[in-house]
């Protein structure tokens, strides 16, 4: 029997998890570490955070779900890894302390024959100071996060009927972050809500973003067809916000948030302050706070994880400046470099570089989104991952699967507003995700696997999404069969 320990259950570790179980069945054990007990279907949030669904609606208790699949779980941090065993344990081991209520702080030492480190991101929300939810703004990122900024949204709403002006700002906390995407579906659902409830002429929206332009999105813009045309996701994105009367302040990066007023600095090197009544902004992600050692104690974390705490993988680490960037430097396999029997998936593992091309003010501030590598790719990866171990605990020779992010595309549909018939939604697929010079040379990209619409259908579409992937991640009857 082979034991596969999977740390971290989010879009990555549960899509492990239930790939690798159904794949090796009862003679083989599939374990998961994880501090949650829910699983919480991140994207749906948005909706969440406007107050169009509940917590309820977006999450599942975990642990009844792995019982009934015969996968063991811990309610657990996972702290340390120990590649190399040792301290009585031949094989490798992970250290994890308990977070279940009366055991918490218990450390225990799980063995593993392989280990996928999915542990995702944690928000750095210290890395601005005031940032977040125990700061002076809101965020979406977790289930109650969302639930809190859609209290604090509907008592706005109070405010502006009543009749006072009130500005929004919605966007990102810091000069590296990831995810603007999401910040994008927040102020269009604001938007949105605002005038569903009449009070959008009361309402100055603001979107600050640390994007040198509208529709890079951390992947360094697009190129696609719409109808027939080409286009950039520059022009199309800028035309949204217009339209909406929404202002944006690009390439900023967030100093100082304090109650009602935001400091930050832009590409120029400039510094400004913007006054806010509602302020929703995404944190920069680092790695999880593990740790790593060898077989005789010795802290081997900074040969295993990037400074910022993401595990190296078969990638080009050295890849260096701009110019110097290729589509062979991301990872194909995403096997640690040090240990063929340890890999990691979804934000867990560290890429080369950014996606987009890294700014930096004249003050020496980095301003530049860093790579996103949630959702779909997240999914994607974490299946090769699992496919690969299975063919191995099976003894065949075949090499390992790939999940290449300069080969593989993705789509993605981002919600502009929730309505049966007047929602809308942005669906954009991208073929790949990385730009790849060489294969592509005028844009980066296959145009003919490259698109963009805007409109109700690809809200219908984003609705029956959240529905399918919820009965995918709760592994239902045929659940495979529904795409990463």
């Amino acid at each position: 029997m082979a034991t596969l320990l999977i740390i971290g259950a989010g879009v990555a570790g549960h899509t492990a998890a239930l790939h690798a179980k159904r794949e090796l069945g009862s003679r083989h054990e599939v374990v998961v570490v994880s501090p949650n007990t829910r699983w919480n279907w991140i994207p749906s949030n948005i909706w969440v955070g406007v107050g169009k669904m509940t917590k309820e609606q977006v999450t599942f208790p975990l642990e009844p779900l792995y019982r009934r699949k015969g996968i063991t779980f811990h309610q657990a941090l996972a702290t340390a890894i120990h590649p190399d065993g040792g301290n009585g344990h031949d094989r490798g081991y992970v250290v994890a302390r308990s977070t279940r209520p009366g055991s918490e702080g218990q450390e225990i030492a799980i063995e593993y024959d392989y280990l996928i480190n999915c542990t995702g991101p944690k928000l750095n929300f210290a890395a601005t100071e005031g940032l977040g939810p125990d700061g002076h703004s809101l965020s979406v990122c977790t289930a109650g996060h969302a639930t809190e900024a859609a209290k604090q949204l509907t008592a706005a709403i109070g405010r502006l009927k009543a009749g006072e002006n009130l500005r929004f700002v919605i966007g990102v906390g810091h000069g590296t972050c990831t995810c603007e995407g999401a910040a994008f579906e927040y102020i269009f659902n604001v938007d949105h809500v605002l005038r569903e409830n009449g009070v959008r002429d009361r309402a100055e929206i603001f979107y600050l973003t640390n994007e040198a332009q509208l529709g890079d999105f951390g992947v360094g813009g697009l190129t696609f067809t719409q109808q027939g045309y080409q286009t950039t996701s520059k022009l199309w994105t800028e035309s949204f916000y217009r339209e909406r009367n929404i202002h944006p302040i690009l390439g900023a990066h967030c100093k100082k948030i304090e109650p009602g007023r935001i400091t930050y600095e832009q590409l120029d090197g400039t510094i400004h302050q913007l006054h806010f009544d509602f302020a929703m902004l995404l944190p920069p992600f680092r790695g999880a706070d593990l740790k790593a050692y060898d077989r005789e104690g010795n802290d081997i974390s900074d040969k295993m994880f990037n400074p910022a705490g993401f595990m190296k993988v078969d990638a080009n680490y050295a890849a260096g400046s701009y110019e110097n960037w290729s589509a062979s430097d991301w990872p194909q396999t995403y096997q640690s470099p040090l240990y063929d029997n340890v890999f990691a998936a979804g934000i867990a593992f560290a890429p080369p570089h950014p996606i987009s091309q890294p700014r930096t003010s004249p003050n020496g501030t980095l301003i530049a989104p860093a790579p996103p590598r949630t959702g779909m790719p997240s999914g994607m990866i974490a299946k090769a991952v699992v496919l690969t171990i299975v063919d191995r605990i099976r003894g065949k020779s075949k090499p390992a699967r790939h999940a290449i992010m300069t080969k593989m595309g993705a789509a993605c549909v981002a919600s502009a507003g929730m309505g049966l018939f007047s929602g809308s939604a942005a669906s954009m697929t991208m073929h790949p995700i990385v730009p790849d010079w060489q294969a592509y040379p005028d844009t980066g990209r296959d145009l003919r696997g490259t698109s963009g619409e805007i409109g109700l259908a690809g809200h219908w579409m984003k609705h029956i999404l959240h529905f399918l992937f919820l009965y995918k991640a709760k592994g239902h009857p045929f659940w495979w069969l529904i795409p990463e």
